[in-house]
């Protein structure tokens, strides 16, 4: 994956000094907001404000790239793009999002593609994605699938570290890749591979939210008693500890723990490891729950953002059935696995024709949280197919 430094060097200097465009020239005014709940804690990141001017940011795009592995072009981001990560760095924002060819198997391959902004709303594009399958030693769980729903954080030296879905076509793992400038990654593999002796190597897992401190742009991880924490899956949400932000071990239930965690959780015991987040019967997060962006270090505890799913025969009758609407959760910092309140309801809902209708309908899904020019900008897929902005 090596490219010219240079090369990508003069492209940022060129979008911070014309700013060239990838969307609407509107400054983006904010128009509606889109909250469910009225009490608003004081814990609690509320109210987001759909960029509606602007909304949305980034669509599918025309990009040619030789992908090493089929040995042939491809219209890289041709069919969607959608569930991107985000990091500032030297004045703009960086937008790592996820890019669906019409040609791989079973839905399109997925590549990471980056992009470029100095407002946060107009986006210049990277002409090749920055990480995508190639013939290494991490081709066996990203082929064909490919690299899919980036998170991002840095350390406290500046390194980028990049938690990614790897799907394969039929299992998903979570895994890691580290960069100095955000556009050369380098891979280090499954997160879970060490763990236990690797009895979770195999294991159905995604969405990887590390707890971090965010200040003046910086989205930096976080130790709490000597560990990272990470928040991760997509039926519940389970935790995980780390001494590098490489290597991660699952958090287990307590030997005298007896509750039982009845999904499918491929390869693993999904039995031992112990819930954080659970559905909730009769609201919009009936059905799973889903980490979102990094996790949020405050005074009050860690506010993690994330996404739920609904089913109408058990929760939201003012949902639609499938629809994926937005939480946030305050957890114990001093017990990262104690839930201190939750929100009763969505803050963030489909409610636009682009979040409704495309490849998997009626979603809203965060993964991307800055702080840029004074503001909160929340960056989400829509449908599955095209990426928006809420600010606050």
């Amino acid at each position: 994956m090596k490219k010219n430094v240079a090369f990508f060097l003069s492209i940022i200097l060129c979008i911070i000094l014309f700013s060239c465009t990838n969307g609407p020239s509107q400054s983006g005014q904010e128009t509606q907001k889109n909250t469910g709940d009225t009490t608003r804690p004081s814990w609690a990141l509320l109210p987001f404000v759909k960029t509606d001017s602007a909304n949305p940011i980034l669509t599918p795009g025309t990009g040619t790239f030789y992908c090493p592995v089929k040995k042939a072009n491809v219209l890289w981001e041709q069919k969607d793009v959608f569930n991107p990560a985000v990091a500032v760095r030297n004045d703009s924002l960086f937008l790592l999002y996820r890019a669906q060819d019409k040609v791989g198997k079973p839905a399109g391959t997925s590549r990471i593609g980056l992009a470029v902004s100095t407002d946060g709303v107009n986006f210049t594009r990277m002409p090749q994605p920055v990480l995508y399958p190639n013939n290494d030693a991490f081709k066996k769980y990203e082929w064909e699938g490919g690299c899919e729903d980036p998170r991002l954080v840095q350390d406290s030296t500046g390194t980028y570290f990049m938690t990614y879905t790897a799907f394969d076509g039929k299992n998903a793992r979570l895994l890691v890749a580290s960069s100095q400038d955000l556009v050369h990654w380098v891979k280090h593999g499954p997160v879970f591979a060490k763990a236990f002796g690797g009895k979770y190597l195999n294991a159905w897992s995604k969405s990887g939210s590390i707890v971090s401190i965010y200040s003046k742009g910086n989205i930096t991880a976080a130790k709490i008693n000597g560990k990272y924490w990470m928040y991760w899956g997509d039926k519940y949400i389970w935790a995980a500890t780390s001494d590098d932000l490489l290597n991660w071990q699952p958090v287990e239930k307590e030997a005298t723990d007896t509750t039982t965690s009845a999904m499918p959780f491929y390869g693993a015991d999904i039995h031992l490891l112990k819930p954080v987040i659970k559905p909730r019967n009769g609201k919009f997060d009936s059905d799973l729950v889903e980490s979102g962006p990094p996790a949020i270090l405050t005074p009050a505890g860690i506010v993690l953002l994330y996404n739920g799913r609904n089913v109408t025969a058990v929760g939201d009758k003012q949902l639609g059935e499938g629809a994926y609407a937005s939480g946030q959760v305050l957890l114990d910092k001093a017990n990262p696995l104690k839930i201190i309140d939750r929100l009763e309801n969505n803050f963030l809902k489909p409610d636009k024709p682009y979040e409704f209708t495309g490849q998997v309908n009626q979603v809203c899904f965060i993964e991307a949280l800055a702080q840029f020019k004074n503001k909160w900008w929340l960056y989400y897929g829509t449908a599955d197919s095209k990426i928006a902005v809420a600010t606050k």
